[in-house]
């Protein structure tokens, strides 16, 4: 099924966990990179903060017009958070970001232009970030790159940096897809599964500045290994069948 052509309008998802030193820095920094947008929306999702997140969000709302932002009871992980957003997504094409700034909000309108100039066959439904310089710690980037060297070799996704928090995608698209907890860590695959095209594109990757990650690497590392079999099974049972009119 193709998807619905880049029309100028995207909604920023942006999840969020006691992040409330970041929220005013990083809401600045996509307006300043967005300003010459035709239509867009921040659409921030709190997961359960403890902190002055809500707070942050709620006195930045009333002065940002395109911030909106909704409230997760208790944590449900950064996927169902990524979901409740897109769920809440008043545009058809979605752009992510990380909550604590590592992502850089001024690449967001190369990976649109680049969708704006792709060619309707290409049907291209994802362009994802590639963090090719990471700013993390030598553990982290460690664990990424055999992850995804391990994912790569078993999906077959070509994508080099699944776990880059900025990605850009189809609203219509990403509601197509099976949804489970850690899912967003296999979006270009699933993508890829439903028929739609996938790009990386190199973006850049800053030290966190503020607060600390709220997701633990082995945590990660354990629950990666039990989801990739689990896509592994719904990669090699996918069928595309090709249609026919009768």
């Amino acid at each position: 099924m193709t998807t619905v052509p880049y029309d100028g309008r995207l909604s920023v998802v942006v999840p969020v966990r006691n992040e409330a030193e970041n929220i005013e820095p990083l809401v600045s920094e996509i307006v300043a990179a967005l300003a010459s947008l035709g239509a867009y929306e921040i659409v921030y999702v709190d997961d359960g903060s403890d902190d002055a997140t809500p707070a942050e969000l709620a006195r930045l709302r009333d002065r940002i017009p395109a911030l909106r932002f909704v409230r997760h009871a208790r944590s449900c992980g950064q996927s169902t958070a990524i979901a409740t957003g897109v769920r809440h997504a008043r545009y058809p094409w979605i752009a992510t970001l990380d909550g604590d700034g590592q992502n850089d909000p001024a690449d967001i309108p190369a990976l649109l232009e680049r969708l704006a100039a792709a060619r309707t066959q290409d049907n291209l439904q994802m362009l994802a970030g590639w963090r090719a310089q990471r700013r993390d710690a030598w553990l982290r980037r460690l664990s990424s790159r055999v992850a995804n060297g391990v994912r790569g070799r078993l999906l077959r996704d070509g994508t080099p940096d699944t776990g880059c928090g900025l990605k850009v995608f189809s609203r219509e698209a990403f509601l197509r897809l099976p949804h489970f907890d850690h899912m967003h860590r296999f979006l270009p695959a699933l993508i890829q599964r439903g028929g739609g095209g996938v790009e990386s594109v190199i973006v850049r990757h800053r030290p966190r500045m503020r607060g600390s990650s709220k997701y633990g690497l082995f945590d990660r590392l354990w629950v990666g290994i039990v989801d990739l079999a689990g896509v592994g099974w719904l990669m090699a049972r996918s069928r595309r069948p090709e249609v026919i009119d009768g």
